[in-house]
């Protein structure tokens, strides 16, 4: 039994070149990778490359329990990535950290207060009637536009009269500034809720002479709207306030240009939707729809805005549902509603469920509070960039000394291990970049340097094991066989202490302190790797040179420096002592 075991420990000992010709493809893969990515640095945060970085934490409405869930925060992050995009951010990142935080980071160049304005507050979803519409470049397909009802023979009988209303507008006087505001005036003296919110605030004067300029500002604002323009569609609703008429913008239903609008004051409150689930009507040949459900008093105001709606002729039979100044949806109404509605027309899964997911998160039981927001300008982020290079660099440097100083000729071992694992490190930084979107921060890079201290220390357990096999009389080759399964388990256990506190470290903590503990954690795996794929093969190599194997006073092993016994192999063979037969 022993011959075999004897052979196979030869097989491993001489074989230790695959190990580094895998470690060589995986570092050719990785860089080839890291190239054709077109990603060759590692992606920059804020406090390195510049720019403002805010967190949220989600709370509980009160009365409302349970309410901060994977759904819901899923939903905010679509609605800020979107108030983000509207300020003209390109590379802007909104995501989820935790179970109640929210990260902003916005790059250089973006106002910082503006930012802010736009990101921490809670979302504005409202019902608006629509007063008049007006098409994009493109002319929508209005048979497309959603409608809302329960009278199918009905909405049959009002989608062809939209048709028919559609084609003419299609080719009516929209066209030009001058037929645009003759078209915003007829319909604000047509529509009774501009007019009747004016009469509220002025009491029994006459509403006609105090009307006229908010018509003109109102109708100017429509002429000159450039939907196509993102800072003009966030800029249009700013300041007004839910009571007054406003123009919006909205995409057209082929999602090909953009449509523009007036619309009324708000009549419904988001807060007063209680439920939207996309859902699939049977009835209508499993096409896919929206059912909402109203609160108790969104019933009483829907019921009272469907009821006045529906007696008017398109566009005026429309009510807007209007996020953060966007007209998500312009469904028409066909009869009176109430507590239930169901929003039909040409939705794929993806729009009626994007579309639920809005109107969910007007009545989500949440507000989102800024925990912190920290601003760091473009020469700062260099500087501090600068600064943690420079302090890698001496710790690397000083590690380098100690190695050298304490053990010599295996320092070059030490130092090539480290090399790779820098290699390994850089190119798997780099891709991580663009595929999870992560970025290396100043606590990132305090993880790497701390993560050269961890990846010597794993070199000098092994080489202090080599050291005290040799000490004990053995020969290289053995010792180097023999210290290995000792070191191993140290290792093992030492890397397994580190990534456990880096893995706690990352689930407990928010913030730049994940970018501390995610270094860490990636890099003590790959020191494990490192250690067992290429500083052991090659110190199983190196055993075979005369230079190490003989014990050169400039290798690190030298038996008369490290004090070693004589060699075991002396001691078995030593004959017994001759008994002399006069003293037996």
């Amino acid at each position: 039994m022993a011959a075999p075991k004897k052979g196979r420990r030869q097989g491993a000992q001489g074989k230790p070149g695959r190990s580094l010709v895998f470690i060589l493809i995986a570092l050719v893969a990785l860089t080839g990778g890291m190239f054709l990515s077109g990603h060759t640095t590692p992606r920059l945060g804020i406090d390195l490359a510049g720019g403002t970085s805010i967190t949220l934490e989600a709370k509980n409405e009160p009365g409302q329990k349970n309410a901060i869930n994977q759904t819901n925060m899923n939903t905010a992050v679509d609605i800020i990535n979107n108030r983000v995009n509207g300020l003209g951010v390109s590379e802007a990142e909104v995501q989820t950290q935790g179970d109640k935080n929210i990260i902003v980071n916005i790059p250089k160049g973006t106002n910082e207060k503006q930012a802010r304005e736009q990101v921490g507050t809670t979302a504005r979803l409202y019902f608006r009637p629509v007063i008049t519409q007006a098409p994009g470049e493109q002319t929508p397909q209005p048979s497309d536009s959603p409608s809302t009802g329960a009278d199918k023979d009905k909405g049959k009988k009002d989608e062809k009269a939209e048709k028919d209303d559609a084609t003419d507008k299609a080719t009516s006087p929209t066209a030009t500034p001058t037929s645009q505001g003759r078209a915003v005036s007829d319909a604000l003296k047509a529509d009774p809720t501009p007019s009747g919110s004016d009469k509220a605030k002025d009491g029994k004067k006459d509403p006609t002479p105090s009307a006229d300029p908010a018509t003109a500002k109102l109708q100017e604002k429509f002429t000159k709207l450039d939907c196509t323009d993102k800072k003009a569609r966030v800029a249009a609703g700013l300041g007004v306030k839910p009571s007054e008429p406003t123009v919006a913008c909205g995409k057209s239903p082929d999602g090909k240009s953009w449509d523009k609008f007036v619309l009324g004051p708000a009549e419904v409150d988001g807060k007063d939707v209680s439920k939207a689930q996309a859902t699939i009507n049977q009835n209508a040949g499993g096409a896919w729809v929206v059912n909402m459900t109203f609160t108790k008093d969104g019933s009483k105001k829907f019921a009272k805005v469907t009821s006045k709606l529906s007696q008017q002729q398109p566009p005026q039979n429309q009510f807007a549902i209007v996020l953060d100044g966007d007209v998500v949806s312009a469904p028409s109404v066909n009869t009176t509603l109430s507590a239930n509605a169901e929003i039909s027309g040409s939705f794929t899964q993806q729009s009626a469920k994007d579309l639920a997911n809005v109107l969910s998160y007007g009545a989500l039981p949440l507000t989102f509070h800024e925990q912190s927001v920290t601003t760091v300008s473009p020469a700062l982020g260099g500087e501090q960039l600068k600064a943690g290079l420079i302090a890698g660099a001496i710790g690397l440097a000083l590690v380098i000394i100690y190695l050298v100083a304490y053990y010599r000729g295996l320092s070059l071992i030490a130092i090539a291990s480290l090399l790779v694992s820098a290699a390994l490190t850089y190119t798997i930084m780099t891709l991580l970049g663009p595929t999870i979107k992560f970025a290396l921060n100043l606590p990132a890079v305090c993880g790497a340097i701390v993560a050269i201290g961890i990846t010597a220390d794993s070199f000098i357990v092994f080489f202090e094991r080599v050291r005290d096999e040799v000490r004990e009389g053995r020969t290289l080759r053995p010792a180097v066989e023999r210290g290995w399964p000792r070191a191993r388990r140290t290792i093992l256990v030492s890397d397994f202490v580190s990534f456990l506190a880096a893995a706690v470290l990352f689930v407990v903590t928010v913030g730049k302190v994940q970018g501390f503990a995610f270094t860490l954690g990636l890099t003590t795996l790959l020191d494990v790797v490192v250690v067992f794929f290429f500083t052991k093969p090659l110190m199983t190599l190196m055993a075979r040179k005369k230079f190490f194997a003989n014990g050169h006073k400039w290798s690190g092993l030298d038996p008369k420096r490290l004090g070693a016994k004589p060699p075991l192999r002396r001691t078995r063979r030593a004959p017994a002592a001759p008994v002399d037969p006069k003293e037996a």
